[in-house]
């Protein structure tokens, strides 16, 4: 099949960026990762430079193909990370659009790669369990309610690939911040730590630049790995009543 690609160009964080339009011939059968590739390979043998995009492990695990696709992160398929879509997705003569996530606390690196280590920062302020828990212990000593399990489980899932920031109007980290704080506080290990925990990585969160959530829920919409809003209540819940807490202790 034959595609048009309008894609976003930029030298570096401190030029302006364009787009750019390419055209490329795809197999139904490729992913949109390596259609993009192909044109790399077409680009390097007419001694231009090709587009940079960020991958690693190409199986939707990594979190690192920060594009945005057609208006959506990750492409219109819900469910899916960019390098999951494949190319039957489109059609013949297609016009798509790429183009890097738009975030303040997320600036571009080059291209389509974006700088994500505000994520790292907000992992390194509470996203541990640092209490000594003791040797391995048996599976099962330590009960825990299936469904509290699957809650932690499914908060888990997030791969931290930012998603959520780029569908939300307000660049909002929530959702991310939020499935990190419930995967471990709905556990008994992380709950020792859970005020200092939420206090700390909201706290990072807002000095990161990021907005603030106003239930547009655009990211779970756009979240690949399904992640629920229902985490941002939690952790609405957690952050006020860790608040209360550390007041009481000032007192």
């Amino acid at each position: 099949m034959k595609l048009k690609l309008k894609i976003w160009r930029q030298k570096n964080q401190a030029s302006k960026g364009t787009f750019e339009t390419y055209d490329v011939v795809a197999n139904e059968h490729m992913s949109f990762l390596e259609m993009l590739d192909v044109l790399n390979e077409d680009l390097i043998s007419q001694k231009k430079e090709p587009v940079v995009f960020e991958h690693d492990c190409r199986e939707g695990i990594c979190g690192t193909c920060s594009m945005v696709i057609n208006g959506h992160p990750h492409g219109p398929n819900g469910g899916t990370t960019a390098c999951q879509l494949h190319m039957r997705f489109f059609k013949d003569g297609d016009i798509i659009t790429v183009e890097p996530f738009r975030a303040s606390a997320f600036p571009v690196y080059k291209d389509l790669a974006v700088d994500r280590s505000a994520f790292d920062r907000i992992i390194q302020a509470g996203g541990y369990i640092s209490v000594n828990t003791g040797q391995a212990v048996d599976a099962n000593s330590v009960p825990v309610e299936q469904n509290v399990a699957e809650a932690a489980f499914d908060a888990a899932a997030c791969i931290g690939c930012g998603a959520c920031v780029a569908a939300c109007p307000n660049s909002s980290a929530m959702l991310f911040t939020s499935a990190k704080v419930a995967h471990l506080s709905l556990l008994p290990q992380g709950q020792v730590e859970e005020n200092q925990r939420v206090l700390n990585m909201v706290n990072q969160m807002d000095a990161e630049g990021f907005g603030r959530c106003s239930n547009v829920t655009a990211c779970e919409a756009e979240c690949p790995k399904e992640i629920s809003v229902a985490n941002i209540a939690m952790l609405n819940r957690k952050y006020f009543k860790a608040s209360l807490a550390s007041e009481k202790k000032v007192q």
